[in-house]
């Protein structure tokens, strides 16, 4: 190979190995090379081959170089794509169909790599078997000899969140018999909390939502409460870590609860229809890598003659002990101001166990 053959394929090579290349120049003359991946206005991101992906604070940045192509917002709400280099306090964004984009450096507030704004769009609109977290556990127990008994309990937390709705599930139910001959009652427990909410964003802070709550139990005669309510909500806080949403609204309650002819004088069927308030809230936090603690608390006044009114409370724990494997603890109280006649004002739940996690 000649010297000049030579000398062509190491400047070829140069050019490769520089081509593609994204440059970060810092206030204080620091250079850092890599491929950037994301920046919200606050931090810049970037993946390097030596240290990994390392986070620069973007008011630190004098200069940012990238012939790879980068999705940058504008001030007036679009996302523009194109290399990108700096010229003074602006970042100019060399577009294929537009030509060159200019962007204050200050008012870059979202800067994507080409994967980041991929997964971006995918985000908007994931398949509905998509984006769920949370845990099932089942719990039982059996007793046979002097005691002939037997439990068993189930507890349900999931929530699939996305950049613009959220879809929560909740359930607590359980269900105990005494097997002894003779035994009376024979169910000693058979019932059921759960229900369903759904969340639509009309900003980054406000949202519209409609929910169904659900109760049965047999030993109250309760074959169905069912609370339907709708209404706006407000994330008080709302951060990786944390959530706190604050719901007002209306709901309509049906309860149908079943005749009593076992005792004296007996208790008739009866039904119930009328029309509430709701006021909740809803609470999440992240405690460490491992756990989450779970509350919700609603409260339903009856606007109907008679007054009354109705709470429910739901609290729960979950800890991953592996990738699949949690031990999950679920609380759940219901409280009724004016109950059917025989029947106590609160209705508690307390179930634990091992269970699964998941998150897909």
């Amino acid at each position: 190979m000649t010297c000049k053959a030579l000398s062509a394929l190491v400047v070829t090579c140069v050019l490769l190995a520089v081509a593609g290349a994204e440059t970060v120049t810092l206030k204080n003359g620091d250079r850092v090379s890599g491929s950037v991946v994301k920046s919200d206005g606050k931090e810049l991101v970037l993946k390097t081959d030596y240290a990994g992906e390392i986070k620069v604070q973007w008011s630190a940045v004098q200069d940012l170089s990238s012939d790879k192509k980068l999705f940058v917002g504008t001030p007036d709400k679009r996302t523009v794509e194109g290399t990108v280099k700096t010229e003074g306090e602006e970042l100019v964004v060399n577009t294929t169909t537009g030509g060159a984009v200019r962007v204050p450096k200050a008012a870059a507030n979202l800067i994507r790599s080409e994967g980041e704004q991929a997964a971006y769009l995918k985000s908007l609109h994931p398949p509905l078997s998509r984006e769920w977290a949370g845990g099932l556990n089942f719990g039982f127990t059996l007793a046979r000899g002097n005691s002939e008994t037997k439990s068993l309990s189930l507890g349900l937390n999931a929530v699939r969140a996305t950049s613009h709705d959220k879809i929560s599930l909740y359930a607590n139910s359980i269900y105990a018999t005494n097997d002894k001959a003779g035994a009376s009652p024979h169910t000693t427990a058979n019932t059921i909390f759960g229900g369903i909410r759904y969340d639509r964003n009309l900003t980054p802070r406000v949202f519209v939502f409609g929910a169904a709550d659900l109760q049965t139990d047999d030993l109250q005669r309760l074959d169905l409460r069912s609370i339907f309510t709708g209404g706006l909500g407000f994330h008080a806080i709302k951060t990786d870590r944390t959530t706190l949403d604050l719901l007002a609204g209306m709901n309509y309650t049906r309860e149908s609860y079943g005749a009593d002819l076992t005792v004296v004088p007996t208790i008739a069927a009866v039904k119930h229809n009328f029309a509430g308030l709701t006021l909740g809230d809803e609470f999440t936090q992240k405690l460490g890598k491992a756990s989450l603690f779970t509350q919700r608390f609603y409260v339903y006044p009856n606007l109907n003659s008679g007054g009354g009114y109705r709470t429910a409370l739901d609290v729960g724990l979950a800890t991953k002990l592996s990738s699949w494997l949690g031990w999950n603890i679920n609380f759940g109280d219901r409280y009724t101001s004016n109950p059917a006649l025989g029947n106590v004002k609160n209705d508690v739940l307390l179930t634990t166990g091992l269970g699964i996690t998941f998150k897909r």
